[in-house]
């Protein structure tokens, strides 16, 4: 048996594996909050024709739940000062002990969905990283990597204090 099946290390999800929950489809299983499922790239371009000047905004949140560990990610459309309007995909998986392992994997699925996005519409898009600069918060030590690795494929990153749109919507869908 190896070290990622014997409990003490866990496999990250995505982790040599990107985009393999696009892959399979999860992509297309985006919905509004009244769970009407929609087409991403159909709904953004609907949205921006409206909106030119929205700001979009990608995060992934996860919580554990009993023996599941939940993850919603979410892309967020910001309409200046006058609201956010918002859709999410919510994907259940067997349970993630490892808090680092299920936090770089909402790290990961943030910036897949990002990459995918962005190569079907040229927008600027934001990732919002629920990590918190406090250096005392555990989510902390992810902050240099996972905010490099953004930086470097060209986004915008926000992590707490800072303004959390996506993060904020996918925890309120997480549970």
């Amino acid at each position: 048996m190896s070290d990622w099946q014997g409990g003490a290390l866990q496999k990250p999800l995505c982790w040599f594996n990107s985009n393999q929950h696009l892959k399979d489809n999860k992509v297309k299983r985006f919905k509004t909050i009244d769970h009407t499922p929609v087409d991403v790239i159909e709904h953004t371009l609907k949205i921006l024709k409206q909106h030119p000047n929205l700001k979009v905004h990608i995060g992934t949140d996860s919580q554990n739940v009993g023996l599941e560990t939940v993850y919603v990610s979410v892309i967020a459309y910001r309409f200046g000062i006058r609201g956010v309007h918002y859709i999410y995909t919510k994907e259940k998986l067997p349970l993630v002990r490892d808090m680092f392992t299920r936090l770089f994997d909402e790290c990961v699925r943030s910036i897949d969905i990002a990459e995918w996005f962005t190569q079907q519409i040229n927008i600027k898009v934001e990732i919002d990283m629920d990590y918190n600069q406090d250096e005392f918060s555990q989510s902390n030590k992810l902050i240099g990597a996972t905010r490099g690795w953004a930086v470097s494929l060209g986004y915008e990153v926000n992590v707490k204090p800072d303004i959390q749109i996506a993060t904020r919507a996918a925890d309120y869908h997480c549970c």
